[in-house]
């Protein structure tokens, strides 16, 4: 059985263009695979969450007897030491668990606007 003249190159051609589309695809074309979608799903509903939680935590920052007091502490320290001063306050830690949420301290830290007041 003999081949046209024409059926190796036009063979890699085809695997060439193939290679070359899923290059442009993936870096340019915005392609993505099962398990770098799934994982940037996780991301944003973890981030929804915690902005839908956020003014759960203000709730309870102000029902807090000793909430002024943990306010001055929070408001002497400096952005680096507020994180982990806001998660040993107790207000973000999210209903139904026992430990704080370091993404929900941060994000209850902005809503409580400290460096505003």
């Amino acid at each position: 059985m003999t081949f046209p003249e024409w059926t190796k190159p036009g063979i890699y051609g085809a695997l060439g263009g193939a290679i070359a589309v899923s290059i442009f695809g993936f870096s340019w074309g915005g392609w993505t695979t099962s398990g770098s979608a799934q994982t940037m799903a996780q991301d944003l509903a973890a981030e929804e969450v915690t902005l839908a939680m956020v003014p759960v935590c203000l709730n309870i920052s102000a029902a807090d007897p000793e909430r002024s007091e943990k306010l001055a502490t929070l408001q002497d320290l400096s952005s680096f030491g507020r994180r982990n001063a806001m998660m040993e306050t107790g207000w973000a830690t999210r209903p139904g668990t026992d430990t704080p949420d370091r993404d929900l301290a941060a994000a209850c830290l902005a809503g409580l606007e400290l460096d505003g007041s």
